[in-house]
């Protein structure tokens, strides 16, 4: 409850604080961040090789070249 007063009280200071505000390129910036936040994609916050890896798997499963459940658990059962 404590945490959600605080986030609350912060977000105040901020609106009072940029009701104050002047200078556009704060202004222009604090959009960006804003536009960012909304257009944000879990893709494009992924390394390549992550990526690289998971469209390995797409192309694997689409190919049907598919292992049952348990043979990832006698491969990997060991790191679980």
């Amino acid at each position: 409850m404590e945490t959600q007063l605080h986030i609350q009280n912060k977000k105040l200071e901020i609106i009072q604080w940029l009701s104050t505000v002047e200078d556009l390129g704060v202004l222009e910036k604090i959009s960006d961040i804003i536009s960012h936040e909304k257009k944000k994609d879990w893709w494009d916050e992924i390394s390549d090789q992550e990526k690289k890896s998971i469209k390995k798997g797409l192309e694997d499963a689409e190919a049907e070249k598919l292992n049952p459940h348990s043979n990832a658990r006698e491969i990997y059962g060991k790191y679980l």
